[in-house]
């Protein structure tokens, strides 16, 4: 990140093996970004927003073959407009550049808080993108079913010597902070171990608190579909772990 004349300029990437067209790169990333929010964030005509609040409206995209660029026209988080968010792909990577973006939030704000929100919600949209590599050793469906049974019966342990009267209250704040804990830390919860998986990003590195945090709050949506479907929106993957 980089400050000049009161101006940010932001660049996040990941590794890709495919070279994806700018166009491509147009139709899915900004109008996919309710995926990665659970629906609180739309694209709606050019303008990203929340409810009915704009928060940032872009400009008619400039397009080449490997790339997609919006100018910064206005929006509730822009102080003015100017500068650009573009999505580029080429060298075996896909990277994200904002620059010249003018903050409404002060500094010191917008540092602790949209910033970081900003490289979470990028970081998992390029990710999903430039999807799985294919090395990977996926965990089975009953591997990863005997690792959740273990991980419910750890947490209603704990809720049962620490709950107190409020048993579902305290089993819910238990699991949360039990899952977020063990995601972000090692990638492998206590079932985890024993079935020798972890729950990573589709590139393989660990989780940022956000993923964490967005892959438990999409779980329902799992159970709803039958699928994983927090592991795409979350662009994590549950690998055999093959460490000793």
């Amino acid at each position: 990140m980089q400050w000049v004349a009161g101006t940010v300029s932001v660049e996040d990437s990941v590794a890709s093996s495919t070279s994806l067209s700018g166009d491509l790169l147009r139709t899915t990333f900004l109008p996919s970004i309710s995926t990665v929010t659970l629906g609180l964030v739309r694209m709606r005509d050019r303008s990203l927003c929340l409810g009915p609040i704009q928060l940032i409206t872009f400009g008619p995209p400039k397009m080449s073959s490997t790339s997609v660029s919006w100018p910064i026209e206005g929006g509730w988080l822009v102080a003015s407009a100017g500068g650009r968010f573009t999505i580029e792909s080429s060298g075996g990577e896909l990277r994200a550049t904002l620059d010249g973006y003018d903050p409404m939030l002060p500094r010191s704000i917008y540092e602790a808080t949209q910033l970081r929100l900003h490289h979470s919600l990028v970081r998992v949209q390029l990710l999903r993108l430039a999807g799985s590599p294919p090395e990977q050793a996926l965990s089975t469906p009953t591997s990863r079913a005997a690792a959740a049974a273990i991980d419910a019966a750890v947490c209603a342990g704990l809720t049962l010597a620490f709950g107190g009267r409020h048993r579902v209250r305290a089993f819910t704040g238990v699991a949360i902070g039990y899952h977020l804990a063990c995601w972000t830390a090692s990638g492998s919860t206590l079932g985890g171990r024993v079935m020798r998986q972890r729950v990573v990003s589709i590139d393989g590195s660990r989780l940022s608190p956000m993923q964490a945090a967005l892959r438990l709050a999409a779980l329902p949506l799992s159970a709803l579909r039958r699928y994983p479907a927090h592991d795409d929106i979350a662009a994590t993957t549950v690998v055999q772990d093959t460490s000793d």
